[in-house]
């Protein structure tokens, strides 16, 4: 057995040991860093690892930690009791988009989980009429799309009766579990190592249940029907599907059209219907049941959530922005950098590796935004897996940091983060340009660049 190996599986067991810590919670924010810094140092030793041992060490190394994941409660996250939540309500023949969790026409689907008798707990979320709830924000209706509420209602019909977080921890594990193979498939078992051993994965994907993991296998899907039978059509079916489940997704959507429009002949028609036209109607169709029962209330708190994180500007958005100029003009910076930089993979994308524009899209959107949510750095995970360009990942470090630090906090150190996250994509970006220049050829008839970036 080669000494690589066996460091690198050395480290892995000290990753595996820090996320046990991090689940047991709450994790600290040393306890990021420590996980983070294992991950590196892991990724880095199994550059020596070769063949059948680097597959074994991968796929066991990712189905341990996702394991660990399961050991506890959630730990620094409330969103999978609304995701019960809205399971339950479904299952009652409800509409998740109507009522509020507060709501007295509820208080029949209350059990002493989601609405202990006990109220001492900061964390519980009072009622107006008094008691309490582990459910976040329980005055307003829910904010997740008609795909993640299929899901919630899923999980609640399969679920043993008194499963609570279980079975929603345990949808996160197979998801994340799932995106492996697929992962594999497009990158290899070494760039695929960036998602099975990121501690991102167990925490945020399989402890805290995020829905978002459902969003990203789903985008990984998308990208590998472009490769497989699938064809446009197909990868914009699951793209579609991926909105439907976490909106956040609709940042690969310009990867997915890299090099429409460079073409002779202008836009490139066909693919660009191809993708577009079975991205609406998923989009449209996922919505339909809860719109013919709900109305106009099927956006549910969505907007107020907008304005609560202060995404019209203030607070902690678009902070490495502000660093450079007045508050007042960086929203309006980062939409117009952020159309930029979609028209560029629109332009000169590379249509036989969507997954580059899809990266350069969605993380981008991170930076110039900066969300105190690292969950939200699923996707961008997954992407740098399939590119290889692990400087990315630095997105997904920053929103680990501006979450453990108080995302509404003053002086946030995600900010220093996020800025340093930014410098490292924008230095990979230049170096990847100055070592390989760009290698021109006609486009095609589907459309596709004359440009291909590596």
């Amino acid at each position: 057995m080669s000494r690589n190996l066996i460091f690198t599986g050395a480290v892995l067991a000290a990753l595996g040991a820090v996320v046990l810590r991090m689940v047991l919670g709450p994790p600290g924010l040393g306890w990021y860093l420590l996980a983070w810094a294992l991950f590196a140092a892991a990724v880095w030793l199994a550059r020596r690892v070769q063949g059948r041992r680097l597959d074994v060490l991968v796929v066991a190394g990712g189905i341990v930690l996702a394991t660990v994941g399961l050991a506890a409660p959630p730990s620094s996250s409330t969103d999978s009791f609304r995701y019960a939540w809205d399971g339950r309500v479904q299952a009652a023949g409800i509409s998740p988009y109507e009522r509020p969790p507060a709501d007295p026409a509820l208080a029949g689907l209350r059990d002493d989980w989601l609405f202990p008798a006990a109220c001492a707990d900061p964390l519980l979320w009072p009622l107006p009429e008094g008691g309490c709830t582990r459910i976040n924000r329980p005055t307003v209706s829910t904010i997740y799309p008609p795909l993640a509420q299929a899901y919630f209602l899923l999980v609640e019909k399969v679920s043993p009766e008194g499963s609570r977080h279980k079975g929603l921890q345990l949808g996160g594990w197979a998801l994340a579990v799932l995106a492996l193979p697929a992962l594999w498939r497009l990158a290899g078992a070494r760039q695929a190592a960036y998602w099975a051993w990121c501690p991102a994965v167990p925490v945020e994907a399989v402890n805290n249940a995020h829905v978002d993991m459902l969003g990203v296998l789903l985008v990984v899907l998308a990208f590998g029907a472009v490769r497989g039978r699938g064809g446009p059509a197909g990868a914009g079916a699951l793209l579609g599907a991926a909105v439907a489940a976490k909106l956040l997704p609709v940042t690969a959507l310009p990867g997915a059209l890299s090099g429409v429009l460079a073409g002779k002949g202008g836009v490139a028609w066909r693919r660009l219907l191809l993708v577009g036209v079975p991205v609406l109607l998923v989009v449209a169709l996922s919505y339909l049941p809860y719109a013919l029962v709900s109305g106009s209330s099927v956006a549910g708190y969505l907007p107020g959530y907008l304005r609560e994180e202060r995404y019209d500007g203030g607070g902690n958005r678009y902070a490495v922005l502000r660093l450079l100029m007045p508050d007042s003009w960086a929203p309006y910076v980062a939409i117009a950098l952020l159309a930029l930089i979609v028209l560029a993979v629109l332009r000169h994308g590379d249509a036989e590796r969507p997954w580059q524009g899809a990266l350069l899209v969605s993380g981008s959107f991170l930076l110039l935004l900066t969300p105190g949510y690292s969950w939200y750095a699923l996707l961008v995970v997954a992407l740098a897996a399939m590119t290889g360009w692990w400087e990315w990942l630095g997105v997904a470090v920053a929103g680990a940091v501006a979450y453990t630090d108080g995302p509404t906090a003053p002086d946030n150190l995600g900010t220093p983060f996020y800025a340093v996250a930014a410098v490292a994509a924008l230095a990979g970006w230049a170096a990847r340009r100055s070592a390989e220049p760009r290698r021109r050829r006609p486009a095609g008839d589907d459309g596709a660049p004359v440009v291909r970036s590596t």
